[in-house]
């Protein structure tokens, strides 16, 4: 019986050690085995998920914008000849302040919805010249993907942008209500003698647009730098067709 139970405990560990020995194998084989277009086009859009998803995330805090001095959304072009001329309005700084706080809490609103809006049009996309953008500059990947998608992610933003816009997020007050109460005081300054001597135009700005392609840019913005940490930084790379693909970088 000993002799028995002796022969099956040895075979028992020859059948484990073979299919360890399989496993080790295939893991080699699988560490060494050459990229396929395919897959470094699904790591491509993996890093660009994580990014978006991390991006999505650090803008949709609380001063995620406002005090980002790299993204935080100060008043339209069209109307900095109100901060320019911002003595003429009573409370004018006050006025200002509040509404470039209320841009940026709209955009960090909005941006709360932007991940699943990317994760579509990154798995709708189709990645050409993968390796050329695998091998590319640290941001080729989400420079491809802004020309890629720019126009269809704008159109499926800007909903988001102004529902956030019409929100009631600080003292009851929403962003446009804000910026309304801003440029009908300054256009009653631009109305009188005093300012059409002083060459003032009326500020008739939608905000619409112009917050949902600041709040683009920026997530772009930082999806690249997401990218540039999953191509530099190993411990970045939290999936395995990630280390797969970007590990090749690392040869």
């Amino acid at each position: 019986m000993k002799k028995i139970l002796s022969l099956i405990l040895l075979c028992t560990m020859l059948w484990s050690c073979a299919e360890m020995q399989t496993v080790l194998e295939q893991y080699n084989l699988e560490q060494y085995k050459p990229l396929t277009d395919s897959e470094v086009s699904n790591g491509l859009k993996e890093a660009l998920r994580v990014g978006s998803v991390n991006a999505a995330g650090i803008l949709s805090v609380e001063d995620g914008f406002y005090k980002d001095e790299l993204v935080k959304i100060l008043l339209p072009p069209e109307a900095q000849q109100i901060t320019k001329n911002i003595s003429l309005i009573p409370g004018g700084n006050e006025l200002v302040e509040k509404v470039e706080i209320r841009l940026n809490r709209a955009a960090e609103d909005a941006v709360k919805e932007a991940a699943p809006i990317f994760a579509s049009a990154i798995t709708e996309m189709t990645i050409a010249d993968a390796f050329g953008i695998l091998k590319g500059n640290d941001d080729a990947a989400t420079q491809y993907l802004k020309t890629k998608t720019s126009d269809k992610l704008k159109d499926l933003f800007m909903p988001k942008v102004k529902a956030s816009l019409d929100k009631k997020l600080l003292a009851n007050l929403s962003t446009n209500e804000s910026w309304n109460l801003l440029t009908s005081n300054y256009n009653k300054v631009a109305g009188t003698f005093a300012g059409k001597l002083a060459n003032l135009e009326p500020v008739n700005t939608q905000l619409d647009d112009y917050v949902t392609q600041k709040a683009l840019d920026a997530l772009f913005l930082k999806v690249a730098a997401e990218e540039k940490q999953i191509r530099k930084d190993p411990l970045k790379r939290v999936s395995n067709i990630l280390k797969r693909v970007f590990g090749e970088l690392d040869k």
